[in-house]
């Protein structure tokens, strides 16, 4: 099952004797592991087993004997590893045989936990969800409901500058929300500038816009690569800021005046939207196609040749870009 059908599904109370969370964003994955425990009950009523703390049998039991003091017995397993699905299938029953009993699998990371949605059907009142990474717009809008939550007086833009600040890492957004909900005040741009610090050393904004303008980019890429960032990672966003610039371009050419809005489905920080469209009106529209041409390129030969070692690859890939595309 996807997201928005769940959605419907707990809008209209329906619930389950288990449920399984897993996908591409954690936020979400603890997001929601969180939320459906507090409609299952308190969270004095609700138990966590966290990676190594998780035990088979004394899961078992747990669900198995209902609580001597509340109505409502709630088991978040949070795992990073699949769990092997006998167990899954007996925990799942013993929901069903005990009708206090909930379980909630909340499964992060990137190991494949496939295997494990086998295990989750109606036939046994339970659900697994699938996560992708929202989209920017999806991304923000969640980040407006937390803000809400937070009773934090916010502008728009503000949300916008905070999420790109850290890297679309909704998780970090959300503890620098918690820290900012002390404040009385507006809160600003400004104001996340100086309480908020983005990930790493590097600007990535920043650098972004540098290796498109044909600037020197070789210490700022070898720093986001030391401080760990994946290669494949790092493409994919360039790649996506190229097609933003994209888009600007073709809205300006052929309607006039770019509308971040309409292009973007959000209003990103004025001096980001300033800079970002100035640069993409520069590129002639049959460089973006050689642009694109060439990222895909250094993709497919990651995916498809034996490159022992990606990182000095990409790094010679991106310093050829730079002198290709100036």
């Amino acid at each position: 099952m996807y997201k928005n059908e769940f959605d419907n599904h707990f809008k209209n109370n329906k619930k389950y004797s288990a449920y399984m969370f897993y996908g591409q964003s954690n936020y979400l994955i603890e997001h929601y592991s969180l939320m459906v425990a507090k409609s299952h009950g308190s969270i004095d009523e609700c138990e966590k087993l966290y990676f190594d703390d998780y035990n088979f049998k004394y899961a078992k039991d747990k669900l198995l004997q209902s609580s001597l003091f509340s109505s409502n017995n709630i088991l978040v397993i949070k795992c990073d590893k699949k769990i092997p699905k006998k167990e899954v299938d007996e925990l799942i029953q013993a929901c069903n045989t005990n009708s206090d009993s909930t379980v909630i699998f909340s499964c992060m990371g990137d190991s494949d936990f496939k295997a494990m949605e086998k295990s989750f059907s109606d036939k046994t009142n339970s659900v697994c969800v699938r996560f992708f990474k929202p989209f920017d717009t999806e991304a923000v809008r969640l980040l407006e409901n937390e803000a809400k939550s937070l009773n934090i007086n916010y502008e728009l833009s503000a949300l916008n500058h905070l999420y790109f600040m850290h890297k679309n890492d909704l998780s970090l957004c959300v503890n620098d929300l918690n820290k900012l909900a002390i404040f009385d005040e507006k809160i600003t741009s400004n104001i996340i500038n100086t309480h908020c610090f983005g990930i790493g050393a590097v600007n990535f904004e920043d650098f972004l816009h540098d290796l498109i303008a044909g600037k020197d980019i070789s210490n700022d890429l070898a720093s986001l690569l030391e401080e760990g960032m994946n290669e494949i990672f790092l493409l994919n966003q360039i790649t996506s800021f190229v097609q933003q610039l994209f888009m600007i371009s073709a809205y300006a050419r052929a309607i006039g005046q770019p509308n971040p809005k309409e292009i973007l489905g959000f209003i990103p920080p004025k001096n980001i939207w300033e800079k970002k469209s100035k640069l993409a009106i520069n590129i002639k529209p049959e460089v973006f196609q050689e642009i694109f041409n060439y990222l895909l390129q250094i993709e497919l030969d990651f995916k498809t040749s034996k490159i022992d070692k990606q990182s000095l690859y990409l790094q010679a890939s991106l310093r050829k870009f730079t002198v290709l595309f100036r």
